[in-house]
């Protein structure tokens, strides 16, 4: 290929990038721009080459000619720049925010005759990140326990029996509708405890068949079985010092159940085809969407080990018994959404919302966020409407918005009526004792404090109502 083609393919290649190209003398002025730049600067090629690159105003330059009180560019000192994050001014007089890299060009003596500087526009990614963050810290500072979203009483429970159990070391059983969020409670016990910077291990014991299932949890040695060319740490030997996670436990066979209790009684492992126990200290959390005390009663779940594993039992109520954490969990999905996609869509009518209210949700919190990520495909224009919801869910005859609130109203109140006469018997029974109460109750101390100063009962030895 001739110098000449070589040039003019170059020439192509540069004006082809969506990176902003400039080329300068040792001296700073400009020599070349390409397409990209003038579109990212607002300034024309003809505007541009014979001026200096200060022109730009680039602040990084600035900095750097404030310091040593003279026009001198870095890159000349420093032979490139990568990376390097900063502002140029546009004509228009607008700052965008840029990624620079640059290098000298030298010639075949090795001399510099200048430099080139490539500027890839980020102002669009800085915003989308700015705008993710305050979501993020919005999120985190209202209405969220570790992921999980909702304020009503029944979560309220949730949070707190987590925060009591986080620190303990006792096997916790986490029970629930498919799709109520399960493995979000069994982390946030994790990151609540005394483990959290130890490792957290998810086992899902529906997705492997039985041979599979105890290599994966208790590993094997290598001649073990047919394929097994070397040895491999099991799941419980990585979660040393820490917590795992057995999800789906009602599907765990028979024969992996006897070694699981084995594990729980004597806290030891033996790898598939060795018989050295190995000493393991591990948080042991299940979840299931099945009932264990009827697979008790029908043989096909193990009654020591549903006892050993059932030791702090935690419930995930489903949707539907707190729909008042519907407006809340749709704006966290819109939010996240609306991030994700792009799309210029703004709001939720009211109109869908009362649908949203008015739904059972068999599907629990998974079915809402589905339901989101639908009407984002579906809906064009900037608010989602009833006919951008599934169809299951347009069928549904909404309340009014009156009776919707004073449906809502009512369960709240009622939760807390139960609340408050629980809390009052159990100080009954307590003595007034309130670190009593808070045990017989399953919560904290606290709690118990905050909760008999919510529902104005004073701190005496016998509690009347």
């Amino acid at each position: 290929m001739q110098e000449e083609e070589l040039k003019a393919y170059w020439k192509t290649v540069v004006e082809t990038i969506q990176e902003g190209v400039m080329i300068v003398d040792p001296n700073g002025s400009i020599v070349a721009v390409n397409q990209a730049l003038s579109e990212l600067t607002g300034f024309g090629a003809e505007e541009l080459i014979g001026r200096s690159c200060a022109t730009l105003n680039c602040a990084t330059c600035r900095a750097k000619r404030d310091q040593e009180g003279h026009h001198w560019c870095s890159l000349f000192e420093l032979g490139r720049m990568n990376k390097q994050r900063c502002a140029v001014l546009r004509r228009d007089g607008r700052y965008v925010q840029v990624l620079k890299n640059a290098s000298v060009l030298k010639n075949d003596a090795g001399e510099v005759i200048g430099g080139v500087e490539t500027l890839t526009d980020i102002s669009g990614l800085l915003e989308r990140d700015t705008a993710i963050e305050a979501f993020r810290r919005e999120l985190s500072g209202r209405d969220t326990f570790h992921g999980m979203v909702g304020r009503s009483a029944v979560m309220q429970r949730v949070y707190d029996l987590i925060d009591n159990a986080a620190d303990s070391d006792a096997p916790l059983a986490i029970s629930g509708e498919s799709g109520t969020g399960k493995e979000l409670a069994a982390r946030a016990v994790h990151e609540r405890g005394k483990r959290c910077a130890r490792p957290y291990i998810k086992v899902n014991c529906a997705a492997l068949n039985e041979a599979l299932l105890e290599s994966e949890l208790f590993g094997h040695v290598r001649g073990a079985f047919t394929g097994a060319h070397q040895g491999r740490t099991g799941r419980f030997e990585a979660a040393n010092g820490g917590s795992i996670f057995l999800d789906e436990i009602g599907d765990l066979p028979m024969v992996t159940q006897v070694k699981l209790l084995r594990v729980l009684e004597e806290k030891v492992i033996e790898r598939v085809g060795d018989n050295h126990p190995i000493p393991v200290d591990v948080r042991i959390i299940t979840a299931t969407n099945r009932n264990l005390e009827a697979m008790v009663r029908e043989g096909s779940f193990r009654q020591d080990l549903y006892y050993r594993i059932n030791v702090i039992p935690v419930t995930i109520p489903p949707l539907r018994e707190r729909i008042e954490d519907v407006p809340l969990l749709a704006e966290s999905f819109f939010r996240t959404l609306q991030l994700k996609s792009g799309k210029d869509i703004r709001s939720i009518s009211r109109q869908a919302m009362d649908m949203l209210m008015a739904y059972s949700w068999p599907g629990n919190v998974r079915e809402l966020r589905s339901t989101f990520e639908y009407a984002f495909v579906t809906c064009q224009t900037t608010s989602i409407e009833p006919k951008d919801l599934p169809a299951g869910i347009c069928r549904t005859m909404p309340k009014s918005r009156n009776q919707a609130g004073a449906t809502v109203r009512q369960q709240s109140g009622d939760r807390d009526q139960r609340k408050k006469q629980k809390l009052i018997e159990a100080l009954r029974e307590a003595g007034g004792n309130q670190s009593r109460a808070a045990e017989l109750l399953g919560i904290s101390r606290v709690t118990v404090w905050n909760r008999m100063k919510r529902y104005g009962l004073k701190a005496m030895r016998w509690v009347e109502e």
